[in-house]
């Protein structure tokens, strides 16, 4: 699991992603186990992050069992285990997960 989160971080980060968080939520009872959250300089660089992911992890036979991408400000991709948020600047301080995640992971 550690090599697998290890990798998509690399991902986002050799595309220029920003900022990039790692919660463990597996013993939290959350709907998955682990959130990956990272900032895009803009939303179609948002896309192009998701892309890249799609790119290298499918061949690896990583499943998106399900992936919001309506908007560029907030894409998410649901692995199963790992969840992926994908934010612009301005929606990832508007919607602030990662105090979200801290506290609920702390209150269960």
């Amino acid at each position: 699991m550690k090599e697998r989160l290890n990798f998509i971080i690399d991902l986002l980060d050799s595309k220029k992603g920003e900022n990039i968080m790692l919660f463990d939520l597996k013993n939290s009872g959350y709907i998955t186990q682990y959130v990956i959250i990272v900032t895009s300089l803009a939303d179609k660089h948002s896309f192009a992050l998701l892309d890249h992911l799609k790119d290298e992890l499918k061949p690896k036979g990583e499943t998106f069992y399900s992936v919001d991408e309506e908007n560029g400000d907030w894409i998410i991709a649901d692995l199963g285990d790992i969840m992926v948020h994908i934010f612009t600047e301005n929606h990832r301080k508007k919607f602030n997960l990662e105090e979200f995640l801290r506290n609920y992971n702390c209150e269960k």
